[in-house]
């Protein structure tokens, strides 16, 4: 705008240079003389003189030091900015008391825009700007000048600095940090509330005159607002100013330099005011009466109703919270507040029954949640609504009267036996009567049955509890009317414990008894099991059987505890004599009817360390102990043999049935698959595979020979004589000419037989030698038994013989049990 407006200020510009001339000529210079006007600057006005010359003592050589005399110095110049003339602006004149008028002495100007911005004529002095100058670019110019002989260049007085300044004019508005200012205010704020501060800056100078003192009005705004003149802060100016009413105010403000005095410059700038809310506004319902329908069948949590209420205010402060403050079904429903939409939210809380109660009524509070105690005088921040529920009738399946039943029955209860009822009505007004059944998907082996009239649940089949201890089924109940209204009910049938299983072993007990046991000995610890459960807990009893308690090697000892110790009677048991004992023992249960069963023990009578640690039984032992006894092993030899000789009569009927031949037809062209299953007998086979079977399948050689198997001779095997095996060069260790005359009539028969394997087998020759002068030493040729011997005898050859007495004269008892 200044720019703008300079062509404008001309006059008054010329009346401002005309009062600072005026003004110069009043100020005394800085040697207490007044200053000449701009125009008549000389040396002689602008300078002052320098005092006479003096000696200042003596330089390091002796030699005395003079100071020259000044004849001049320069004070400051001063020019008026925006200059606007047609010829340039005089600044000032320089004169050196060393020139004597004729035209030697020669003027030199160097510095701040010396030759560019700032003349001088040479000869007379004169200064001269050459172009406008502004005060807001540069303040102030500094420049020296001196004076010189123009025909020997030498200094007619020394180099001088002197200050150009640039007087300040009113050529720039007020401007503003901002063009658009935002601000808020809390609505109802009191008077004198302060909004926001405005500021504007002149690039004026400020130590000058009023050019840059800005004064702050307002033009827009009133009378909602004001602004401090010399601070430009904004204010509120109305009191209670509503922003339900109004929000956004448009305020516009005006900087004016020159103190605000006419002439000066100015700016504006527009701020932008916003009310913000404050909670001065109860929500309010849109009715007095709300009336909602529900079904009975509705879900818990299910809406019922949505409720309305309205807030002037915005934000937190139109928050609210509703509330259930009375009903006539206290617990029935719940009221929550919908955080996005500001609702409330009635949903069921309770299962609702048509029948027994069709209406509700209800009381609902809304309120604020964020309150201000400012406006608490003004009126109550609460707002009541009535709400009336319908409950609508809905066709209802069956109920129960229980949720679940628990039944229990004696696992030897008989069939058709009643263990229970189940019982369920039609809710409804009707009354429709109630047909009962199983859910067969629960109860697959069809154990139970209920009436379908009375809801009784009777047996079926046979119940065992040890195979299933509890049942659990379902019973629906159907109205007649509406067979799509039906209920489920889950039954758990428990089946109570009846003593009919007999203890048995808990575990199958193999043990064994060492030969040099001792009377008394305890061989094994025994336990029962019973898959019975009586109430007070097992209790078994342990003996030996009565058949073999009258002549037993074992017996048994009742622990009281449920276990019992396996002892020996005798001290001594013989492997040879009877290596297997079965020790017959009952164990008895303490219920009622008391069962009872006989268990058999298997004792191993086996070769034990002085330890007791067991070192050697019989072959019949550890078959017993493998769970085989002698007749099965032998079954199982048969059974292995029959096999053999049925896959090797099988095998000879199919080598004597004649093969088909591969192609049936010779005109058959069509696209055959031949398969040979003939296997080659080595590298040396010539014979394993024969070409002209490709040529003509019908051409197969009977009386090919197989390698894999011992072909029969063709011919008998050539014997060659063999030579006499030479003498034994050892005569200390016999004659060994038999084995040299087996080993070479065995290389021999190898080597004629043709059908001998390829050369890369391996024929072994096992040579048991001539027989002994010994004879055999076995005793299988025996003619003699056991029971023709009588070792009686040997109990009379003392104590070395005493373990043979043992074992062959013992007493017969030992061959019982």
């Amino acid at each position: 705008m200044a720019g703008n407006r300079k062509g404008a200020w001309l006059t008054p510009a010329l009346y401002l240079y005309a009062a600072l001339l005026i003004v110069q000529l009043a100020v005394p210079s800085a040697d207490g003389s007044q200053a000449p006007p701009p125009q008549r600057r000389t040396a002689s006005a602008g300078a002052r003189r320098v005092g006479a010359q003096g000696l200042t003592g003596t330089d390091a050589k002796g030699v005395p030091l003079r100071r020259s005399k000044r004849g001049w110095m320069w004070n400051h110049f001063y020019l008026l900015e925006e200059y606007t003339g047609t010829d340039m602006q005089y600044v000032g004149k320089l004169h050196s008391d060393g020139d004597r008028g004729d035209g030697s002495a020669r003027y030199v100007l160097t510095g701040e825009g010396a030759g560019s911005l700032f003349r001088i004529d040479e000869k007379s002095g004169d200064i001269h700007a050459t172009k406008r100058l502004d005060r807001e670019e540069k303040a102030y110019y500094i420049l020296r000048a001196k004076a010189v002989d123009r025909f020997t260049n030498e200094a007619l007085e020394g180099e001088s600095e002197f200050v150009i300044k640039i007087h300040d004019i009113n050529d720039n508005e007020p401007r503003f940090t901002k063009d658009l200012y935002m601000a808020r205010v809390p609505e109802m704020s009191d008077m004198g509330t302060s909004v926001i501060q405005v500021t504007a800056t002149d690039a004026d100078d400020s130590t000058y005159g009023n050019s840059a003192k800005v004064v702050y009005s307002i033009l827009e705004g009133q009378p909602y607002f004001s602004v401090d003149a010399e601070t430009g802060l904004v204010k509120t100016a109305l009191p209670g100013m509503d922003r339900e009413l109004k929000e956004n105010y448009q305020v516009v403000i005006q900087a004016k330099d020159m103190g605000g005095q006419m002439g000066g410059l100015s700016g504006t700038t527009t701020v932008s005011i916003t009310l913000s809310d404050v909670n001065d506004n109860p929500p309010r319902f849109t009715k007095s009466l709300y009336e909602f329908r529900v079904p009975e069948t509705a879900d818990l949590g299910a809406t019922v109703g949505l409720l309305r209420a309205l807030d002037a205010d915005i934000g937190e402060n139109a928050e609210m919270e509703y509330r259930i403050i009375s009903s006539d079904g206290p617990g029935m429903f719940d009221v929550f507040t919908n955080k996005s939409t500001q609702e409330g939210v009635i949903v069921v809380r309770r299962p609702l029954d048509f029948e027994r109660k069709r209406q509700y009524s209800l009381r609902v509070q809304v309120e604020n949640v964020h309150l201000n105690p400012r406006f608490f005088a003004a009126a109550p921040f609460r707002d009541d609504a009535t709400v009336k529920v319908q409950v609508e009738d809905v066709d209802e399946p069956p109920v129960f009267e229980r949720p679940s039943y628990v039944m229990e029955v004696k696992e030897d209860a008989a069939r058709s036996t009643v263990i229970g009822s189940v019982s369920a009505s039609d809710p409804d007004a009707l009354h429709n009567p109630v047909r009962y059944s199983i859910d067969r998907r629960t109860d697959m082996d069809r154990v139970f049955n209920v009436h379908a009239g009375n809801g009784s649940v009777f047996v079926l089949r046979e119940l065992d509890r040890e195979e299933a201890a509890w049942h659990n089924i379902s019973i629906i109940a159907t109205e007649f009317n509406a067979p799509r209204q039906m209920t489920r009910v889950p039954v758990f049938i428990r089946i109570l414990d009846v003593n009919d299983n007999a203890p048995t072993f808990a575990t199958n007990y193999e043990t064994f008894v060492c030969e040099n046991a001792r009377a008394n000995q305890r061989i094994q610890t025994v336990s029962a099991s019973d898959p019975d459960n009586p109430i007070g807990g097992h209790r078994f009893v342990f003996s030996l059987a009565p058949e073999a308690s009258g002549k037993a090697n074992f017996s048994v000892r009742d622990n009281k505890d449920n276990t019992a110790w396996i002892l020996t009677r005798r001290n001594s048991y013989l492997n040879l004599q009877r290596s297997v004992y079965l020790v017959p023992v009952v164990i008895s249960d303490g219920e009622y009817p008391m069962l009872s069963s006989t268990n058999t023990l298997t004792v191993r009578v086996c070769t034990c360390d002085r330890d007791g640690n067991m070192q050697l039984c019989n072959a019949e032992a550890l078959a017993a102990r493998a769970g085989l006894s002698t007749g099965a092993l032998v079954a199982i030899l048969l059974c292995s043999i029959i096999l053999l000789m049925i896959v090797v009569l099988f095998a000879a009927l199919r080598r004597q049935r004649k093969k088909e031949p591969l192609i049936i037809s010779k005109e058959d062209v069509r696209d055959n698959v031949v398969s040979y299953n003939d296997e080659g007998g080595g590298e040396e086979d010539t014979q394993a595979f024969d070409i002209g079977t490709l040529r003509n399948p019908e051409a197969i050689e009977e009386s090919k020979q197989r390698r894999d198997i011992a072909p029969e001779p063709f011919y008998p095997p050539v014997r060659r004589p063999v030579p006499p095996p030479p003498p034994a060069r050892d005569p200390g260790h016999g004659h060994n000419g038999d084995v040299r005359e087996f080993i070479s009539q065995r290389l021999q028969d190898n080597d004629g037989d043709p059908t001998a394997p390829p050369y890369d087998s391996l024929a072994t020759y096992a040579y048991e030698g001539s027989g002994s002068v010994a004879e055999s030493l076995s005793s299988l040729e025996s003619v003699t038994t056991d029971g023709d011997q009588d070792y009686n005898y040997l109990s009379e050859w003392g104590p070395r013989f005493k373990k043979l007495a043992d074992m062959y004269g013992a007493d017969d008892s030992d061959r019982d049990s």
